[in-house]
Formats: structure tokens, sequence, C-alpha cells
């Protein structure tokens, strides 16, 4: 299934942050933490926007998809209805609040 813009932009947020949270951890290394946030953020956001957007909470005029497939319209449901972009926010979400945990626990 060919992923929509939205979903590309995520992948974007999501795949960085593999590299350098795994750089992280081989090296033991609290600057990956630092480094990941904004990226964990980001996606935050980006997902947010997409979940509103299939929601319905946000206009169709705001779509920023052009041709091909629709941003507002998915089809693939995993786990009695969740969507693509739900996990991705809840992925997006827990990542971000363990590395806010891990920043406060290790500044002291």
């Amino acid at each position: 299934m060919t992923p929509c813009v939205l979903c590309w932009y995520q992948r974007i947020f999501m795949f960085p942050l593999v590299i350098v949270l795994g750089m992280a951890c081989y090296s033991d290394d609290r600057r990956g933490a630092i480094y990941g946030l904004p990226l964990a953020l980001g996606g935050v956001l980006l997902a947010g926007y997409h979940t509103l957007l299939i929601a319905g909470f946000v206009p169709k005029a705001w779509i920023p998809c052009g041709s091909g497939v629709s941003c507002a319209e998915q089809k693939l449901e995993i786990l009695n209805g969740l969507q693509i972009p739900w996990l991705s926010l809840i992925a997006f979400i827990a990542i971000s609040l363990l590395l806010i945990l891990y920043l406060r626990k290790s500044s002291k």
C-alpha cells in the first residue's frame, strides 16, 4: 500500500530516531536524548495533525495531499480499528515522554 504524504513526513521524523537513539544507547551518551527529543516532538505534532484530519476535525481544505493517496482516507486498520496515524501518534508520544523522563532523571 502506498503511503500518503503525511505518512512519509512521519517516517522522516521516526527513522532518524532509530539511528540517533540507537547510537546514544550504545555509547551511553545523554546527548542522544537531547537530539532525539525535537524529532519525537515534531512527530507528535505531525501525527496529531494527521489523526485530527482522519477524525474529521480538520477542514478538507487544509489537506496537504495533492494527487495520489488521500491523507484523509486511511483504509489500513490494525487491532480492530486503529489506523496507522493513531499508532504513529501513540509511538511518538511514548518516545517523547520517555525521553523527557530520561533527561529529567539524568540531569540530577
